[in-house]
């Protein structure tokens, strides 16, 4: 054991070293990429133009998603998924509060990592963008017409939800994998009995191709190795889904160690339509677990959440063809499948080469039943029969490929810094790039996909150093786009994200931005306490509990004096922005509301609560600058003592803007 351990600490000091050694050189070559020629006019989008593509970025630990344009990288919109969002009143206001219910209570964060764009035989179709959390297990879905989270559903029997989101090529799924294998069901047990009887779980979502809303069709209940990430079959593997898996050793401690004892560990070959006609033939079996199920609605602009009570659940031994292990080295992390569905690539995070497997020769190792044992249950194949090919000594620590329209495929290495291209089919290196520092995911637009695109390619990189002035210790997070449409990579340009980039999905842009949408219609607003005209604005006292129905428009509130209210009320502010108009929303704040202000779209209703703890008379306005009357959208809340004599009353210019 102390020999293994000192080959890994001694391989792990020498790659770092050659990661950080290589520095000045790399930054010195950096100069033939955006510091030359014409780079910068090739990311340059002139005032009042558009960018060619849009680029949905992860924000990892801010547990959000970032939108960019392509080339010029500037930042659109940073879209809050599963963690609160004070500059939206996300997770503050009352209508969207019930999204990150969960389980275990309100969990006002969570890691993102894996966005994929829904899919119509395996094209983009930009309708909609899930993404995964990574430590309370959940899906969000994010319409790409309001750019809204729409809907979360929490994933039980799982643990760090990694190898996730990723749809089919129809979007008939989009498919969570755990990273963590635990005790399934939950329960109190040595962790040292870890193997054989931890489990992983790989659950299968759902998506009602019209309304996009989600539900577990079933979870494959795994042995207990920890599933890293997963990517579908396309083409002719269209059916079948892909997971790495590594800690095939079943280690529970140490396992930088002690997972990294085999010389092979394994993807996981899923036939999903097969576990499918299994299950609409009433196979699987329900088991009881408690998941919330939350939904957004437009009509309504309130979130809904449901507690879940039972998972359908399958046992892969118990549908024989259904699951099969590829061998590959070594603890591989990236799990990708090419355009045409016919190579799956795994790149070993330990190993010197690229393995890529091929599904045409899998399926004659299967017909052929060359098996080299078995896991569980689960057929190993023998790796000589289903390999394709491998890339040799592409570069060090190989982490995720994506592909292009030329037959090309881009692999990352995080401890050389750098992106490789090479060749579908003959496995030659064409090109290497170098990246600013220590690359983790890549993203070509369209890249997981049967149609991706040529023109540009995405790194996200994990470390900065000496890319940007200095910020203190925490440095910004960063990504770097190259042009790749030629034979060499050119480097042109980095920018800063938001949060830790871990992936991306990237479209052309015509594919959405003719179908954003642009207001709410009032006539469609059924919210509960809307006001949808002036005329309908009041105050309704209900024993200590006051309703406020407010409407605003250019330039003031309805009502915008408001007396009789309480100290030890609890006053809830409903605002319905009356704007018809296009980018003009409407913000307002109470001074001591112990909440985040409101940002309401036209035609939109949000509700906050305000509990006044002081008598006096209390301002209130706009914050987000509106009109040039802006700073003259104000009111007031008059608070008087508990028991004041001080009747309910509400004006607008003087006059009651209604009867009570």
């Amino acid at each position: 054991m102390k020999t293994i351990k000192n080959i890994i600490y001694t391989l792990v000091a020498v790659l770092v070293l050659a990661s950080c050694g290589n520095t000045s050189s790399k930054k010195k070559d950096s100069k033939s990429g955006a510091l030359s020629g014409n780079a910068a006019e090739k990311v340059y989008v002139a005032p009042g133009e558009h960018d060619e593509y849009y680029a949905f970025v992860s924000g990892g630990f801010s547990g959000q998603l970032a939108v960019y344009g392509l080339p010029s990288a500037r930042l659109f919109k940073v879209i809050p998924v599963f963690s609160v969002d004070a500059e939206k009143a996300y997770g503050f206001n009352e209508e969207t509060k019930p999204m990150l219910n969960t389980s275990y209570g309100f969990v006002p964060w969570d890691d993102s990592h894996h966005p994929d764009i829904s899919q119509t035989n395996g094209e983009l179709d930009g309708r909609w963008v899930f993404i995964n959390g990574n430590n309370t297990p959940r899906i969000a879905r994010i319409s790409l017409s309001t750019f809204e989270t729409e809907e979360i559903i929490e994933v039980p029997n799982s643990a760090g939800n990694h190898s996730s989101s990723f749809v089919t090529e129809n979007t008939e799924y989009v498919v969570a994998g755990t990273r963590f294998s635990v005790p399934i069901p939950q329960k109190d047990m040595p962790i040292s009995e870890y193997k054989s009887n931890f489990k992983g779980a790989l659950s299968f979502i759902s998506v009602d191709q019209e309304t996009g809303h989600m539900g577990i069709k079933f979870q494959l209940i795994m042995p207990g190795f920890d599933y890293d990430l997963s990517h579908p079959g396309r083409g002719k593997s269209h059916g079948w889904f892909f997971f790495t898996t590594y800690n095939t050793e079943e280690a529970n401690s140490l396992l930088e160690v002690n997972a990294s004892q085999n010389d092979k560990d394994y993807i996981a070959a899923v036939n999903w339509k097969k576990i499918e006609e299994y299950v609409n033939n009433g196979g699987g079996k329900k088991m009881p677990a408690k998941y919330a199920h939350n939904v957004y609605s437009d009509e309504t602009h309130t979130a809904t959440s449901t507690m879940m009570n039972e998972v359908l659940v399958v046992d892969p031994t118990e549908v024989p063809g259904a699951v099969y292990f590829l061998p590959t080295p070594k603890s591989p992390h990236g799990c990708d499948v090419d355009p045409s569905g016919e190579y799956i690539v795994g790149n070993g995070k330990l190993s010197a080469d690229l393995t890529v497997h091929s599904f045409t020769r899998m399926q004659e190792a299967i017909e052929g039943k060359k098996f080299a044992g078995e896991a569980y249950g689960i057929p190993i194949l023998n790796y000589e029969d289903v390999v394709a090919g491998v890339v040799k000594q592409p570069g060090l620590g190989p982490l995720h490929t994506e592909f292009d329209d030329k037959g090309n495929a881009y692999t990352t290495f995080f401890i050389s810094s750098e992106v490789v291209k090479w060749k579908l089919g003959t496995w030659e290196v064409i090109d290497r790039k170098p990246t600013y520092y220590s690359v983790g995911h890549l993203m070509i637009p369209g890249g997981n996909s049967r149609k991706p695109t040529g023109k540009y390619l995405v790194a996200m990189n994990k470390i900065t150093k000496d890319r940007y002035l200095p910020t203190g210790p925490e440095l910004t997070q960063s990504a770097q786009l190259y042009d790749i449409s030629g034979d060499k990579m050119e480097l042109l340009s980095d920018f800063p994200t938001v949060g830790e980039p871990h992936y991306a999905a990237g479209c052309p842009a015509d594919l959405i931005k003719d179908r954003s949408a642009k207001i709410f219609k009032l006539d469609e607003n059924k919210h509960k306490y809307a006001a949808t005209s002036e005329s309908e604005a009041k105050v309704v006292r209900e024993g200590n509990v006051v309703h406020i129905y407010m409407t605003m428009i250019r330039s003031h509130f309805a009502p915008d004096n408001i007396e009789g209210v309480q100290v030890g009320d609890k006053v809830y502010f409903h605002v319905t922005n009356l704007e018809q108009d296009f980018d003009v929303p409407h913000g307002i704040s109470m001074i001591g509301a112990n909440t985040s202000e409101l940002l309401i779209m036209p035609g939109q209703t949000e509700t906050f609560v305000w509990e006044p703890k002081q008598e006096g008379v209390w301002p209130f306005y706009c914050t987000d600058f509106c009109s040039a009357l802006h700073q003259e959208m104000q009111g007031y809340v008059r608070v008087s003592a508990k028991g004041s004599s001080v009747p309910i009353s509400y004006t607008l210019d003087g006059d009651p803007t209604d009867a009570e």
